[in-house]
Order: C-alpha cells, then structure tokens, then sequence
C-alpha cells in the first residue's frame, strides 16, 4: 500500500515541510544522503545511529516491505544463468534484505564519481526530449546561458546571436524552445524572473492546492512590492480577505527561489557507492537497495521516553524533534520505495541492455517511465539522478539505462547507444590499412536496417571521440 508521502512524490505535490524534506532526499547521491544524515544526528538528540539488531530494523525503513533480499553468492536456478559473483559479498538479507557490498571491491578509478553540473543535467533532459535536431541545437544555446541558480539572464536578442550563422532563430522560435526547457527538472528552473520562476512552480500544483491561484496572481504581478507593502498591503491591492493572501503568501514562500542550485557540482574525489544492486534469478532480473546506499539511524529511545519527565517547557523542544526525527525516517523511507520503484521498472524495460550491453538498449525517456509508474517526469529525474547500480555489466549510473532513438526500417526504433555501440563495433572490425569513411559506417548501418545520415554518424563517432577516418589509417 503506498504511504501518503509516497504518493505526494508523484504528480500530487503539496508542500509540506515534510515533503520538502522528502523531495530534498530523494534528489541526493549516496555521498551527499550520509552527510545530511550525520549533520541531522550531530543537531537533533531524537536520533541515534543503528547499529547491530537495531540496524537490521532500521534498514527495514530504506526499501519498505517490499525490499527483497539478493541470493546468496552460489545462487544459481540450475540452468547456469543466474548472476551472483562468488567475489562479491551477498549479505543473507536478513530482514533490511539489501546488498552489502564490499567497499573495496573495485578499482578506484572505477569508483570515482562522475560530475554533473546543472547544464549536464539539462543537456540530458534536452537529448531525450522528441524535439528536432535544430530546436536541441537552439535549447543547447539557451542551457548555455543559464547561470548557476537556474535563471536566463541574456536576452532573446542574444540567444539568437550565439546560434548565427548556422541557425537563424526569431525570437517566437527560441522562447517556443525556452518554454520546452521549462518543464525539465528542476522545476522553474530557465525562469527569466523570480515571478516567472515561481509561476512554473505552482503550475505543477494539483488546482486544489490551497492558496494555489492566489498566488499565482501574486507572482504575476505585485510580487515585487510584497516586502514593501506586506501582506496588508497586498490584500488590500487585490481586494482579497486577508487570510487567504497569507496562505497564498506562505506558498509562494514554501518554493524555491533557485532551483538551479539543487544540482551542485560534486567534488572531483567524490566515489561511487552504489544505491542499488541488479542480479538475475531464475532468468528474470531482480533488483533490491544496496546496504551501504545510506547510513542507518533510528529513533533514541531513551529521549524518547524522557518526554513524560520533562517540564513543559523540555517537553515541547523534544516533541518537535521528535517530529522532525520522523519526518527524516518517513522521507528516507520514501526515498527507497521510490528509488526501488524506478530501478525495477527500468530493468523490465532494459533486461536486453543487461543481457547483452549497449547495443540491445532501446529507446527509453523519462516520460514513458513517469507515465509507467504514474509519477511526474520530475520526480523520476530526481530518483536518478547522481544514482548508479550495480549490474553484472558493472556499477552503472541510472541514466545509462536512458536514451533518445530513431526509426528503423523494420518500424521500430533504435537508441542512440546502441547505435553508437555499432559504429564502434564496425570502426573495431575495420582494415587498419583503409578505415571506414562516415558514408561508408551510414552505409552498413543502413543494411542492417538503421537509415542514418552521414552526418548523424559524425555526430555520433565525435562525441565517442573517435578521429576521422583519414587520421586512423595506420600500418597493419
């Protein structure tokens, strides 16, 4: 049954403190989830670290009942398929029923984690977007423009000299673009304004958010003058009753004001540890949270109790801690029941990439996903991102499983990995002595079904950086 947080992780926002902190959560990477976590034990003394029994109940709060425990490292169904590597160390699951995985396995240039920047995160929305080839081409130069905090600061006027002489672009044809850009995550991120900002923010609202078109109104026009003349005076402006200016007022203050700031950069020395493990038994593939995906606290309980001994005064501080101790509990619980939700619907959709790699990956994006699980497209981009899994194939970033595609001749579609993956596998076969032109590379793909132009296959060979085929010819 899902919680009622769970659901508000979906398409039904309300912002509450709670799912602030839950939508927070959900967006972090394993490194940045245990220093929110340590930070929140050093301040609040309702929480403790779980050690021992008590982290085996504590991990039952990660996946939710619905964890299950990886097999054991013999595991096998007997046809010799199943994944479960004697090198590796399965835990037993116990009740956490998660996967505990050795911190040294793996070189450390494996782990390393790679850095995403706002604009990275962006780019990669833009790629699996359905737009053309020359509206990616005009989103590129209006992502390049954001500054750090999400907002566009450069003209139109601008935008539209950056892209000169290849593209000539209006302006009804950039903010057309600008507008698409505006729906990626973070939401009211490509604002112009705080207005604009806060407007796309609240458009994601169900219409019966309390105080929702009020504050619409606000953002679209006294905004500005609401420090200078209050909530009073902005009741009045607007002859509404001042109790419902304050609701909308308190809503426009739960946002936020720079959304691009939500996707920091991590340090170059920060490592991979894995969210969730993939194995397959019984010929399906499973999947199940990693153990070491985040530390383990739970509740002090002999604080807890010292709530009834307290005087009035204590008693208050220790009951709004042990609030906001729950609050974290139930967020990082949705966090896995979510996180969990997502990685097994993308291993149903992506078992040929497990089986066989790139080349088998099809064409999947956020909106299918979403739609699948009945969640917003936000909300899984949050799930994913600065998230890896460790798969037979290696330890993965989620957004591996994702990919943009084109039609085929035989009326289906073909990713653009796996395309990529068949370019390199032909450029690998090649005559040393007489390299595969692009036109050539168009050519073969071609008859295995895949029509792509030359240009397309230059496209995809230099962002593998791979040289032309003139600077590869070499002496067998």
């Amino acid at each position: 049954m899902k919680t009622r947080l769970q659901t508000s992780l979906g398409q039904h926002l309300v912002l509450t403190p709670q799912l602030q902190q839950a939508i927070k959560l959900l967006q972090m990477s394993s490194t940045e989830l245990e220093l929110e976590i340590a930070q929140a034990v050093e301040s609040n003394p309702l929480l403790d670290w779980a050690e021992g029994d008590d982290a085996a109940a504590a991990g039952e709060h990660d996946g939710g009942a619905d964890n299950e425990a990886p097999p054991a490292a013999d595991a096998t169904d007997g046809n010799g398929d199943d994944w479960a590597p004697a090198e590796l160390d399965w835990s037993s699951g116990g009740s956490s029923g998660s996967f505990d995985d050795d911190e040294d396995t793996g070189s450390a240039a494996e782990r390393v984690a790679e850095t995403e920047t706002l604009a990275d995160h962006l780019l990669w929305q833009l790629h699996l977007s359905h737009l053309s080839m020359r509206d990616r081409s005009i989103g590129a130069a209006l992502i390049d423009a954001l500054e750090d905090d999400g907002y566009l600061r450069e003209s139109l006027d601008t935008i539209a000299e950056t892209l000169l002489p290849a593209i000539h672009a209006g302006e009804d044809e950039i903010l057309t673009v600008l507008h698409q850009i505006q729906r990626f995550d973070p939401v009211g991120v490509a604002a112009r304004t705080l207005g604009e900002c806060l407007q796309l923010q609240l458009a994601v609202l169900p219409a019966d958010t309390p105080g929702q078109a009020l504050a619409r109104q606000i953002a679209a026009g006294p905004l500005e003058r609401l420090p200078r003349s209050g909530v009073s005076g902005i009741a009045q402006e607007l002859k509404q009753p001042l109790a419902e200016v304050e609701t909308a007022v308190a809503l426009l203050r739960s946002l936020d004001p720079r959304p691009g700031t939500q996707i920091a950069p991590l340090s170059q020395d920060t490592y991979v540890v894995p969210d969730v493990v993939v194995w397959r038994q019984g010929g399906v593939w499973r999947a199940a949270l990693a153990a070491h995906a985040g530390p383990k606290v739970m509740i002090h309980r002999g604080y807890e109790q010292m709530i009834r001994r307290c005087g009035d005064a204590d008693a208050g501080y220790l009951r709004s801690q042990l609030q906001e101790a729950r609050w974290l509990l139930k967020g990082l619980q949705a966090r896995g029941e979510t996180l969990l939700r997502v990685v097994r619907c993308l291993i149903q959709q992506q078992a040929g990439f497990l089986e066989f790699g790139e080349q088998a990956l099809r064409p999947l994006t956020l909106r299918e996903i979403a739609g699948e699980l009945g969640l917003h497209e936000s909300t899984v981009s949050r799930a994913i991102a600065r998230k890896h899994v460790r798969t037979p194939r290696g330890t993965l970033p989620l957004r591996a499983f994702f990919a943009s595609g084109i039609d085929t001749d035989g009326g289906g579609e073909a990713s653009s990995t796996a395309i990529q993956a068949m370019i390199r596998r032909l450029i690998d076969d090649e005559n040393p002595r007489k390299p595969l032109s692009d036109a050539k590379l168009a050519d073969l793909l071609k008859t295995s079904g895949i029509p792509v132009a030359r240009r397309t296959v230059a496209k995809y060979r230099e962002a593998m950086n791979i040289s032309a085929s003139h600077e590869r010819v070499r002496i067998a």
